[in-house]
């Protein structure tokens, strides 16, 4: 492990500080690349307007005559928390708009994993026009269902794309599907300024541009038009868990949400998994969004039906919403029990992998036939993060027409994009991959069970390629030394509150300190005590059972531990440089 620091130029943090920003958070947004207050600004008003999206005025003008002549939508979601968040979203938004005109004729459609796996296929669009629609809707997917959206079309369905991932390239071109309303910010000439909208964020957008065209015909003014604000906390929930970049717009759209979630102002389902989580949602942070209330819904999709989380955020009633969240509670202690399995698993395979090399491999590809395909992706990424290496996890596949093939999901490190990397792979190794998509930091495929070693010769052949000593050595990126006038609660709880995440790292400190003692808790974590600024502090690294030398240059996140009432500030070590 390498540890590194982050570049904060002194002029940027001046700007700030002289905007009135506390020096600490100046510092550490001068770190991620911001140079002007008014980036931090979170106010509503500076949304970029939906028209800048391309497609958005005519999503608009579909859905407005929809509800005007009362037509049945069905929403075509993905099976993750973004795509469950961007349904709830859709299902109250639509509903919330139509209300003036009296119409409510909305349902929707999740995919099971499994048996129907991704995207608007042409068996989904026969049972959305089975179930009576007469416009189609996906919400984070379909701008790769090019056949899915032909079949939907030939059946009379109007359709409309929400999306924010890739489009398919199929022959070296982009293609985007045929005769219909696409909204995708990552679509071809789309000027829009921020890429990275999940698809929560794109809904948001499609909804904001309804209201102003059901406003241009004159069904209310700008007095008493239906508030959107409050579906920011499902925006917020999506965007976090999606794991999406926090550019400028993102982190304006996650404050927002995080605002209306510690004042009360949300669905009961997101109050109800607070409260099964344990977390304080007065206090709510992104923290909390991508790692106790993301994951619950996560489950879902992996292990049972995506359609327990989307009712669990449709819902208003509180009974109801408590009883949704402790099934998606109970489904999600199921997944870590068996993603700790798999890993250990995995891990193991790994390290005999290693065996036949000199060196850890430049890329890893693992299977066992007693994976469970739902986890996959979970299990991989767990690996990436320990090894930093690019890494493919397979499990049998388990639709009953898919017997004899494997289902793998991936991870990537920095410098190494995966999905280019399949590409390679097919355009070398013809017929190996039956199916494949994704991006640059995850993808997936499928794969006939006897092609795995040649998937996995393949996979470690580009690593080999692409991949050099420098980027294999794992580097921490870090904010530096934290100088001890701020070890403070106060300051513990102010960084809490800010918009942390993907891109918009959270703050990590770094610094040799000296060790005064340490003892293992429970055979599993190390408790520390450590010299800072000349004050002890205890500190807490979970996960490590090895015992650190007197001196130890670390990397730790404040932390304000609370127990039997009293909160007191610790350091969270995440590493130590080696």
């Amino acid at each position: 492990m390498k540890i590194t620091l982050r570049d904060a130029p002194p002029r940027a943090i001046w700007a700030l500080e002289q905007a009135g920003i506390h020096p600490l958070l100046a510092r550490l947004y001068a770190g991620r690349g911001v140079r002007s207050p008014d980036e931090l600004d979170d106010q509503l008003a500076l949304l970029p307007p939906p028209e800048q999206m391309r497609g958005c005025t005519d999503a608009a003008r579909l859905l407005a005559h929809a509800l005007q002549t009362g037509e049945r939508i069905c929403i075509v979601a993905d099976y993750d928390c973004d795509g469950a968040s961007a349904c709830a979203l859709a299902l109250r938004g639509l509903r919330l708009l139509g209300q003036p005109l009296g119409w409510s004729r909305a349902d929707y459609l999740v995919p099971d994993r499994v048996q129907d796996g991704y995207g608007l296929t042409p068996a989904i669009a026969t049972r959305v026009h089975a179930s009576g629609a007469d416009v189609l809707v996906t919400v984070d997917n379909g701008i790769a269902s090019v056949e899915g959206v032909a079949h939907a079309r030939a059946l009379g369905l109007q359709v409309l794309i929400t999306d924010h991932h890739l489009p398919a390239v199929i022959g070296g071109s982009v293609a985007l599907p045929k005769d219909c309303v696409i909204v995708n910010p990552n679509q071809p000439d789309c000027g829009f300024e921020s890429k990275a909208l999940a698809g929560v964020g794109v809904m948001f957008y499609v909804l904001l541009a309804l209201r102003a065209e059901l406003r241009a015909r004159g069904l209310f003014g700008a007095s008493n038009q239906p508030r959107l604000d409050p579906l920011l906390p499902l925006v917020a929930l999506g965007t976090v868990a999606d794991v999406v970049r926090l550019d400028a717009l993102n982190r304006r759209l996650v404050a927002q949400g995080l605002k209306r979630i510690r004042n009360g102002q949300m669905p009961a389902g997101l109050a109800a998994l607070f409260e099964v989580a344990g977390r304080r949602s007065a206090l709510a942070s992104s923290f909390d969004l991508g790692f106790a209330l993301g994951p619950r819904i996560n489950a879902a999709g992996r292990l049972s039906d995506m359609r327990l989380g989307i009712e669990c955020l449709s819902c208003d009633d509180p009974a109801r919403a408590a009883e949704l969240a402790q099934t998606l509670d109970a489904i999600n202690r199921q997944r870590k029990s068996l993603e700790g399995e798999m890993r250990e698993q995995a891990l193991q395979l790994a390290e005999e992998r290693c065996t036949t090399h000199t060196a850890t491999p430049p890329a890893l590809c693992l299977y066992d036939s007693a994976f469970h395909e739902g986890v996959i992706g979970i299990v991989a990424a767990r690996l990436k993060d320990k090894l930093h290496r690019p890494t493919f996890v397979f499990a049998p596949s388990q639709a009953a027409d898919q017997s004899g093939t494997l289902k793998g999901s991936g991870r990537s490190i920095v410098g190494f994009h995966l999905r280019d990397a399949l590409d390679l792979i097919a355009k070398r190794h013809p017929g190996v991959l039956l199916r494949f998509g994704g991006h640059a930091a995850a993808a997936g495929c499928t794969i006939a069970a006897d092609q795995l070693p040649t998937f996995a010769a393949a996979f470690e052949q580009i690593g080999s390629e692409w991949l050099d000593a420098a980027t294999l050595q794992q580097r921490l990126e870090t904010d530096g030394a934290l100088e001890p006038q701020y070890r403070r609660l106060d300051l513990c709880d102010s960084l809490q509150q800010q918009v942390w995440g993907q891109g918009f790292a959270p703050p990590l400190f770094c610094e040799e300190l000296e060790v005064l003692s340490q003892r293992l808790l429970g055979q599993k974590h190390l408790a520390l005590k450590l010299r800072h600024g000349g004050e002890p502090v205890d500190g807490i690294w979970f996960g490590r059972t090895e015992t650190l030398p007197a001196r130890a240059r670390l990397a730790y996140r404040l932390d304000a531990d609370e127990w039997q009432g009293r909160r007191r500030l610790r350091f969270l070590i995440e590493a130590a440089e080696t």
